[in-house]
Parts: C-alpha cells; structure tokens; sequence
C-alpha cells in the first residue's frame, strides 16, 4: 500500500472502464494510466474483457483482487475471469437498454448482460459504479448521445446514465481533467 492512499478495507468503491474495440492507440495508454491511478488510490475496476479498451483498464490494475471482469461466457478472450455467469435479470435489464433486443443472437445477448454487471455488478449487488470512463467513436455520453457508431458500449451508457451514474468519454479533451478531478475527490473524501 502507497502511504497515504486510502486503504482497500474502506468500503469498495467501484468505476467502470469499458469502450470500443477500436479505441486509438494513444487513448489506450491513457487508459491503462487512468486505471493505475484509480487503482493506487482505491478504487476497483469493473471491465468486460475485450480487446481495445476493456484490456487497456484491466493492464493497469495489478492486483487481481482490485477488478471484477465480467465475461459473456467462460474463456472468452482468452480471459481467465470466473465472472461469466449473468442472471434473468441481467438479460431483463438489458432487453430495457438495447432498441433492438429481440433481433439480438444468443451471444449478442450475453455480450450485453454482461455489460449490465460492468455497471451494476452481479445482481445481488446493490453497488453501481461511481462512473463510467469509456472511448466511442461518437464521443457518446447519454442516452440521448448514443447512436449507431457508439456500437455495444451504448448499452452500458444508456444504463448509466438512466442511474444517474457520471460518463466521462475521452472522445473529448476535457474528460481527462474531469477524471483525475473525480478519483482525487473521492481519495480525499475517504481519506477525511
């Protein structure tokens, strides 16, 4: 532990670092070091364990007890996570989210529910995440924001924004302040 930082044994708190597949080279980096210092002052990672943005978040946290990877289904790219089983009212929750539901393959599906727990954790959890740090290539930040180029990582805004839960897209400059902003106030909150 990094004296002075809070300690893990407060209560939990999570954000969730998710984004297109397709997330450029430069940002991934930033989100490696955005999840670095979440980690080192606390706070615990929600991810999906995709390529692009999701592993970027995951590479920055060094302990795997500081980050709950959710996975669609077991193994799935190649991650060793044993968060691969969603529930009815994941599915429920998502089917709310997506305008197209019942369009969806099994395996959209599930891809999707897991994006439910990326933002709520598993449902017997009550925690949301505190916010969202993703990268789209529509700089989506809303419901209202999201649209066809936005891709899977719509739903997980949409859902947390309808949770009143913060997003910060670093589509937009400005997000990267907002973030550090945010992590160093709730460090100093829990440190008070």
């Amino acid at each position: 532990m990094i004296s002075g930082l809070p300690s893990k044994s407060m209560n939990k708190i999570y954000y969730s670092g998710i984004g297109s597949r397709e997330t450029p080279e430069k940002v991934l980096i930033a989100m490696t070091g955005i999840a670095t210092f979440a980690w080192m002052n606390g706070l615990i990672l929600r991810s999906g364990g995709a390529e692009g943005a999701d592993s970027a978040f995951e590479l920055g946290v060094f302990d795997d007890r500081d980050k709950e990877i959710y996975l669609p289904w077991k193994g799935y790219n190649n991650n060793k996570s044993t968060n691969f089983e969603t529930s009815k009212e994941d599915f429920d929750i998502a089917s709310i989210y997506h305008p197209r539901w019942n369009k969806l393959s099994t395996a959209a599906k599930n891809l999707h529910a897991r994006n439910v727990q990326i933002i709520m954790g598993r449902s017997n959890n009550t925690i949301l995440s505190k916010f969202v740090v993703c990268w789209t290539k529509d700089g989506a930040f809303s419901r209202k924001t999201r649209t066809k180029e936005t891709g899977g990582t719509g739903l997980a805004i949409a859902l947390a924004d309808a949770q009143g839960i913060p997003i910060f897209n670093l589509y937009y400059e400005q997000s990267y302040r907002r973030i550090y902003e945010t992590i160093e106030g709730i460090r100093d909150e829990r440190l008070s």
